[in-house]
């Protein structure tokens, strides 16, 4: 027996899959989206997908999300307007996101998901998701398995979209006070002026640019910023950038000699 979607609890979630390789696998996934209520569907190519190949799967309750998908060239562009985003992934490493079950995620997405835009981030068939998409998450998901770990790309989204649903359909929404997290777009910008600064006062090199700001990410991923705190990082970094360009009075600096700035 079907139950009918909570039309107000899932109406701000969407799918992003990046690179996918089968017209067919789009198709499913924008049924699976129907079936539990989810507004969007993103994909991230190139390419030009056979929209008969895609609509066959679909079936003609998911047509409209088809019709409406939004195609983005990069990544970036299809995180931007999602506040909190799940990775999904086979692979572990030492610079990638706590692994959690599907379940775990949505449980800890779940009191968000009414205020909150939160998209699910599928990788490709062959490959899965980078770290560089990876960067973009704030919460990454591996499916449990025994042993072999390769599971198709629909039956993922249908894992996740389930867990999802059953774990945000219990919530009562209206109680929860409406809050602004930063999206996507916000964060992006956010980590921007903190490399920038960063960079500036010779924390960053080229040599450990790329592992500082992973772990910067993955430490301000998990403090959930509101967009005002968002805006606050980025205006300490300008600040920070502003004083670094002041040069000083050389007369000055000759007649204060060390300590002397701190007694007074």
């Amino acid at each position: 027996m079907n139950r009918q979607s909570s039309s107000g609890c899932l109406n701000q979630a969407g799918i992003i899959l990046v690179g996918p390789k089968y017209p067919e696998n789009i198709g499913a996934s924008a049924r699976i989206a129907s079936n539990f209520g989810i507004s969007e569907l993103v994909v991230v190519s190139e390419e030009q997908f056979d929209e008969e190949r895609m609509l066959k799967m679909a079936t003609h309750k998911a047509a409209p999300l088809l019709r409406e998908m939004r195609v983005c060239r990069t990544t970036a562009e299809a995180a931007s307007p999602f506040h909190f985003i799940v990775g999904t992934t086979a692979r572990q490493g030492r610079h990638r996101l706590e692994d959690q079950t599907p379940r775990e995620v949505m449980t800890a997405l779940a009191p968000l998901a009414a205020t909150s835009r939160i998209g699910l981030m599928f990788g490709p068939e062959s490959t899965g998701l980078s770290n560089e998409d990876l960067d973009f998450c704030q919460f990454a998901s591996t499916i449990p398995t025994a042993g072999f770990s390769s599971i198709n790309l629909a039956q993922a989204v249908a894992i996740h979209c389930y867990e999802l649903y059953t774990a945000v359909h219990p919530h009562p929404f209206a109680a929860i006070p409406k809050s602004e997290f930063a999206n996507s777009f916000d964060l992006e910008g956010m980590y921007e002026h903190i490399e920038e600064a960063l960079s500036e006062i010779t924390f960053l090199h080229d040599t450990n640019r790329a592992y500082w700001m992973r772990n910067i990410r993955q430490f301000l991923g998990r403090v959930r910023l509101k967009k005002k705190e968002a805006s606050m990082i980025r205006g300490i970094c300008r600040k920070l950038r502003w004083h670094g360009r002041q040069v000083p009075d050389p007369a000055t600096a000759e007649q204060e000699r060390p300590g002397e700035a701190i007694s007074r």
